[in-house]
């Protein structure tokens, strides 16, 4: 082991860690229920801009050999999710301030930056877990009756299956090629042994768990709703974007091939389907984000499809992207118990501000040029066409169009619905102002800027 390298690769993991000590000894030295936020905020912020600066830099290192290894481009994919996870932090500052929340918030973004550093099963498994772990504390930390404990127990036991599918999957890796290391896995995706297939399908049921795509989708829409709008946040953006970075990280440069093309294309195409179907159906808001993210994780897998050259940079884009588009809406979302969608009527008029945040993030996941959520799809499908999947391409397109129904009817109920009642406007976030703003900013930047934000990753 480097240790000048360990202290420089994983900066970013380090200052976090150390945000998540600070966090248990004030919490410790000074016991009480609220705290910590400007503590965390600070160490995440700084864990973000170190990534973006060893990014820049070019820094490339492999600290402990065959575990841990980084590039650029990874530390690329840690500043982004870092960088989503500062959103999420400002909109729970009214909702879940407390210093227990903040150490498991950061927690969680520690398992997510090392498994976007693993380069084995071993570490992979470790981060998945702790970034899970944490998570389904979090949603039951904000209790909303009895349905934050049946989404918190229904993430908990599907999140389970997914790790135990994951180790399952490698162990079969590992018996077949003596080796846990992710170019056994790449090597196993053009073997012929059907024990490596076998492992190999396990760990995309593993992936396809955690990032809900259909039919192993059924824990998102509890988890949704039931969870407080800080953690529903985080999980539709910050959980998404790891989880997506790392299952792409693990395919690495290798061209799908024989059965995995058929397996990968199928599920995701009916996630796409499904998500934008059932989203049509939806009265509550956070409900229908829940199958909307279903249907984009649908899109995302859609990149493993496509040229191993573009994949990565696609993938790592569009997550940014959609991520953004998520925290936009729920920091401009009133803050009020009821998330029906018909809540919303007459938004336009009470808050003109909100409503058009609102929109510009329903118009931006609906894919709507010039938006960044168009500028998204199109390197994915780009790319899907470009490793010769055209048929893959078109149903996967043709099934995108059916999502713009649910997001414009979201539109149509803030600007042209009157609302319900003659009541007062919930107060908003004490620190959703400048969350909202800080997504608007990159939204501008994605949308007027993209092909310098591709340079850059």
């Amino acid at each position: 082991m480097n240790v000048r390298d360990a202290l420089i690769v994983m900066a970013p993991e380090h200052l976090l860690l150390a945000g998540i000590v600070l966090l248990l000894v004030v919490d410790i030295a000074a016991p009480r229920k609220a705290g910590g936020f400007g503590i965390a905020l600070a160490f995440v912020c700084a864990a973000a801009a170190c990534a973006a600066m060893l990014a820049l830099a070019d820094v490339a290192a492999s600290p402990f050999p065959g575990q841990v290894r980084m590039t650029a481009t990874d530390f690329a994919a840690k500043a982004v999710v870092l960088a989503l996870a500062i959103p999420v932090l400002l909109l729970s500052r009214d909702d879940l301030a407390e210093m227990r929340f903040f150490a498991l918030l950061l927690s969680s973004l520690y398992g997510a930056c090392l498994m976007l550093a693993s380069d084995s099963f071993l570490t992979l498994f470790l981060g998945f877990e702790l970034m899970s772990l944490p998570v389904y504390v979090m949603v039951m930390l904000a209790y909303r009756g009895t349905r934050s404990a049946e989404a918190a127990l229904k993430y908990l036991v599907l999140g389970g299956v997914a790790s135990a599918s994951l180790l399952m999957g490698a162990a079969m890796i590992y018996g077949a090629a003596a080796s846990l290391s992710f170019a056994a896995f790449t090597a196993a995706l053009a073997a012929s042994d059907p024990m490596m297939h076998a492992g190999v399908a396990l760990v995309i049921v593993a992936f396809f768990l955690k990032a809900a795509v259909v039919p192993f989708h059924a824990w998102a829409p509890d988890a949704y709703e039931g969870a407080s709008v800080p953690v529903t946040a985080y999980m539709a953006a910050v959980v998404k974007a790891a989880v997506l970075l790392a299952a792409v990280r693990l395919f690495a440069d290798r061209t799908l091939e024989g059965p995995f093309v058929a397996f990968v294309a199928a599920l995701p195409l009916a996630s796409i389907v499904w998500g934008n179907l059932a989203a049509m159906r939806q009265t509550s808001f956070r409900r229908m984000i829940a199958y909307s993210s279903i249907a984009h994780a649908g899109y995302l897998f859609y990149a493993l499809l496509g040229d191993p050259a573009g994949r990565y940079q696609a993938v790592l884009f569009y997550t940014l992207a959609y991520g953004v588009m998520n925290l936009l809406a729920f920091a401009a979302l009133p803050h009020a118990d009821d998330d029906r969608i018909d809540g919303l009527a007459g938004l336009y008029a009470r808050s003109p501000y909100a409503a058009l945040a609102i929109a510009v993030a329903m118009l931006s996941l609906a894919g709507i040029p010039p938006l960044p959520g168009f500028v998204a799809k199109f390197l994915i499908f780009r790319n899907v066409m470009a490793a010769g999947h055209t048929t893959y391409a078109v149903l996967g397109l043709v099934g995108s169009y059916l999502g713009i129904y649910f997001y414009l009817r979201v539109i149509q109920v803030m600007f042209m619905k009157a609302p319900e009642s003659a009541a007062a406007m919930p107060a908003s976030r004490e620190l959703a102002m400048p969350a909202s703003l800080l997504c608007l900013a990159a939204t501008v930047v994605l949308c007027v800027f993209p092909g310098w934000v591709l340079s850059l990753i």
